[in-house]
């Protein structure tokens, strides 16, 4: 197909709603990763021997690259092709998923990952920005809407489907599902999508990128290896200090730059910056939440994996109807009130959930699941479009990029402080007295590691003390969540913009608004 350079206008191309099933693949397979790892985590630490750090790096190592580089990978894709990057962003997430599938240790998994993490980066932002290309005005709200519930599908449907190869198949089969959903995306994107591109798009800088991912990754390594070494370890505190640094530099550059891949000056927009921070938040307790979550419900709870996967369905049930049902609710109250009731909801499921004990049995965590999942819906919608809805036209490409970037890096500190915090305190309350210094320091790494010792020694009070330990530090963990959660809803309340602004920003009709944006792998470059 020839190829067509935005602002030329849209021809009507009677293969779109084909093409338009190809972009829905390329999202589908994004969403299930987002989430079909997490229920392979305790497996995989069994089969692997991995440590909570390692099962860290494992969730970590995807998010750190993709958060670092998914704005100059969308730059990438405007300056010399959309459908050739996102062709070669599906064959570099397909590359990474053999690797995975054929891993045969932590640092290849870890390896595995951030391959992934470069393809998800490519492929995120340029499935909705070929949109325009394809579809008509009066159509492409409908498109956005349709590319975007595949990502928000793979959320739920990952947990199960992941359970369900753990239970028939090796802990590989996780990655290995994706190889014939990506090679279906590559084959239809190369028959069905037209090439667009757009010139005038920002050069991509690259040192700019490399202080991003050199920067993020000090930070996530830091706080991962924190609760191992010790806080005032020498090698921590200057992973700590090379990290602000690194950070400080890039908004340095950023800020000099004539046109910035990073446009640090949308930040001094009060709606943006607020807006943004929740959103953020969100990112950081919802990838925190399905860090923690599986081990109590697989290693404490003894379900299998496919149970655990099922029991993770009313978090985002929860999420995905408040997310549909945001916007009718912002029309009426405004988005200043349903940011700050969604924080609250959020914050009263997690402090909630902070009451959970080793008896309290699934019941209730299946109840504090299903409000956090009401208050992520209702937070992050109207967060998102409020964000969106106070930049110019010239700078809503570089604003959308600079919001999924820094939820994407909400995520990737949320699963790193969360799960340290959980790793010191369920370190420091297992009890292992009695036990040899070796098997002591393996029923250490973890609680799945702790069963395993103990099946091993016979030892039926360890395994009550690895399962007591683990729900002290998911306590404190959620704790953290809903304290955090409901100082944003008190910022949110005081310094949002006011509603009536509010309702207008979310009657604006354009797709980079589409309630199905709230997907946390959906990207709103238009």
């Amino acid at each position: 197909m020839a190829t067509v350079t935005q602002g030329e206008g849209v021809r009507p191309e009677p293969r779109r709603w084909w093409a338009l099933g190809a972009l829905v693949a390329s999202m589908l397979v994004l969403g299930f990763d987002m989430t079909i790892l997490n229920v392979a985590l305790p497996t995989m630490a069994e089969q692997l021997g991995a440590s909570t750090g390692e099962q860290q790096w494992m969730a970590d190592a995807y998010v750190v690259v993709f958060a670092a580089l998914m704005l100059p990978a969308g730059l990438l894709g405007d300056r010399f092709g959309r459908r050739a990057m996102l062709i070669t962003g599906l064959a570099i997430f397909l590359a990474g998923s053999v690797l995975g599938s054929l891993a045969g240790d932590v640092n290849w998994v870890v390896a595995a990952r951030a391959v992934m993490g470069v393809g998800a980066a490519l492929v995120t932002p340029l499935a909705l920005s070929v949109l325009p290309s394809l579809f008509a005005p009066e159509e492409r709200t409908k498109a956005v809407g349709i590319v975007s519930a595949g990502s928000t599908l793979g959320l739920p449907l990952g947990p199960i489907v992941g359970g369900w190869l753990l239970n028939h198949f090796w802990w590989g089969s996780v990655f290995l599902i994706n190889i014939p959903m990506a090679a279906i995306g590559i084959a239809a994107c190369v028959f069905l999508l037209p090439e667009t591109s757009d010139p005038a798009s920002p050069r991509v800088d690259a040192v700019s990128t490399a202080l991003t991912a050199t920067g993020l990754g000090a930070l996530i390594y830091a706080i991962i290896e924190a609760p191992g070494r010790g806080w005032t370890d020498p090698l921590v505190l200057g992973m700590f200090g090379a990290a602000a640094v690194l950070i400080a530099a890039l908004v340095r550059r950023e800020r000099r730059a004539v046109r910035p891949m990073l446009d640090m000056a949308l930040l001094a927009r009060r709606g943006f910056l607020f807006n943004t921070l929740a959103a953020t938040l969100v990112m950081f307790v919802l990838s925190g939440l399905m860090f923690v979550l599986p081990p109590y419900l697989q290693a404490v709870l003894g379900n299998d994996a496919l149970g655990t996967g099922v029991r993770l369905l009313p978090m985002m049930g929860g999420l995905i109807v408040a997310a549909r049902a945001a916007q009718p609710v912002v029309n009426r109250f405004g988005a200043r009130a349903v940011v700050s009731a969604g924080l609250v909801a959020l914050a009263f499921a997690a402090l909630l959930g902070s009451r959970t004990t080793v008896d309290s049995g699934y019941g209730f965590t299946a109840l504090w699941l299903s409000v956090a999942g009401v208050g992520f819906g209702f937070a992050v919608v109207p967060a998102m479009a409020g964000a969106l809805g106070t930049l110019p036209t010239d700078r809503a490409g570089s604003g959308s990029g600079l919001l999924m970037t820094l939820r994407q890096v909400g995520g990737a500190i949320g699963i790193a402080l969360l799960g340290s915090l959980l790793a010191s305190a369920y370190r420091d309350r297992l009890d292992v007295t009695g036990l040899p210094a070796e098997a002591a320091h393996t029923a250490g790494e973890s609680v799945v590691a702790a069963h395993l010792v103990a099946e091993k020694a016979g030892s039926a009070q360890l395994a009550t003390a690895a399962n007591s330990a683990y729900v002290h530090g998911m306590g404190l963990a959620l704790l953290v969540c809903g304290v955090a959660a409901l100082a944003a809803a008190l910022l949110a309340a005081a310094l949002l913009p006011g509603s009536p602004a509010a309702r207008r920003t979310a009657r604006a009709e354009t797709p980079a608004k589409d309630p199905a944006m709230a997907a946390p792998h959906a990207d709103a470059r238009q």
